[in-house]
């Protein structure tokens, strides 16, 4: 086994004689200096010129991308690839995406920071620092305080144990050992990467393999189940939860649903005043004729003459908006009809639009004219 450049360690009494030990030896620059103490001791740090810690920048630069990832993802998927409006709100809403930046950021950052510590900073996997197996260790551990004089690798040729050995003894070391270090085989070689994929690979077959199993004999283990057996409340089903004893519940009082503004006349002679909202083009009209043909003709008859395709069977005598009391309707008693119905006909607000509404109160007004058409209405070549 190799030899690399010597670590001079010697151990103190105490935090005060360490720190008195520091100021004596560092001036002389006999190598790089490290402290091993029982506990942290406020501004070591600074007496051996140690740097400030790069975790914490790591973390949060590694964090800033976290966020910024997950927030990339989110409007991806949210507002390009399928946006859904959920709320009222728009895809792109930011607010809805904060619970998964959070999470994410915290994922980049405590891996970097456990990772960057482990291996960028303690030099893991080498498991074998020579202080470890010193006899000073067992000191170290309990009550006592070591400085190490170490040859970095740019000056290991030029390292002076003897002359680190008496600056300890000199600065009021109890005790000094010489330590050397192992040469250390490359990390990362070709034998590593497949130990280390084949652990990988085995781990992944026996964990898939134990999963399998277990979720074949036991399906079902408390406290997870299915989703088909979550309670759950089904339509028509009593509830406890409401005083009433169902399940199934009323809007609230006084609410709207999105896209349904309610019609605001609570008369029909409220509703004179309403006008079409719908320019009376062939687009709108087209419409009206579709839905009047769907949900009116069967009753008032495609002209709106009342003669529908019902027998006498039916009872009720359907109107004929052809007359002159219907003619004489605004177009906002019309559309209050549709919507609240009237004397046997019922309401079509659940089947019909507000738009819809009003192009078949366009379209009834294009079949009274066509069947009440004045002397101007005739266009003689």
């Amino acid at each position: 086994m190799s030899e690399r450049p010597s670590i001079v360690i010697g151990l103190f009494d105490s935090a005060d004689a360490l720190m008195t030990a520091i100021d004596g030896v560092k001036p002389k620059q006999l190598g790089k200096l490290e402290a091993y103490t029982p506990y942290a001791i406020h501004g070591i740090d600074e007496a051996l010129g140690l740097r400030r810690s790069p975790v914490g920048a790591m973390v949060m630069v590694m964090g800033l991308l976290g966020a910024l990832t997950a927030f990339g993802f989110q409007y991806w998927m949210s507002a390009v690839d399928y946006p859904i409006v959920t709320g009222g709100k728009a895809p792109w809403s930011w607010e809805a995406f904060v619970p998964i930046m959070f999470e994410v950021t915290v994922l980049f950052a405590t891996f970097t920071a456990g990772l960057g510590m482990l291996f960028l900073l303690n030099k893991l996997p080498f498991f074998g620092h020579p202080i470890l197996a010193s006899k000073a260790i067992a000191g170290i551990t309990r009550d006592r305080f070591a400085l190490a004089v170490e040859a970095g690798t740019k000056d290991a040729k030029h390292f002076n144990a003897q002359a680190a050995e008496a600056a300890l003894i000199a600065a009021g070391a109890s005790n000094v050992e010489l330590l050397t270090v192992p040469q250390q085989a490359p990390v990362f070689d070709s034998a590593f990467l497949l130990r280390a994929l084949g652990g990988i690979s085995a781990a992944c077959l026996v964990s898939g393999f134990i999963m399998y199993w277990t979720i074949k004999l036991f399906p079902v283990l408390p406290p997870m189940s299915h989703m088909l057996d979550q309670p759950k409340l089904g339509p028509q089903r009593s509830s406890r939860f409401f005083k009433d004893g169902h399940g199934m519940q009323m809007p609230v009082l006084g609410t709207v649903a999105r896209g349904n503004m309610p019609l605001g006349a609570a008369t029909q002679d409220e509703a004179a005043a309403l006008l079409n909202p719908l320019p009376r083009t062939e687009q709108v009209l087209s419409v009206g004729k579709q839905k009047f043909t769907e949900r009116c003709a069967v009753c008032h008859g495609s002209l709106a003459n009342g003669i529908g395709s019902l027998t006498a069977a039916y009872g009720a005598k359907p109107a004929n908006l052809q007359s002159q009391q219907f003619r004489d309707y605004s177009d906002g008693k019309i559309y209050w009809v549709i919507v609240n119905g009237k004397n046997a006909m019922p309401s079509h607000a659940a089947d019909l639009s507000v738009d819809q509404r009003w192009s078949v109160v366009h379209y009834v007004r294009a079949l009274q004219r066509a069947q009440n058409a004045k002397d101007e209405d005739v266009n003689i070549p």
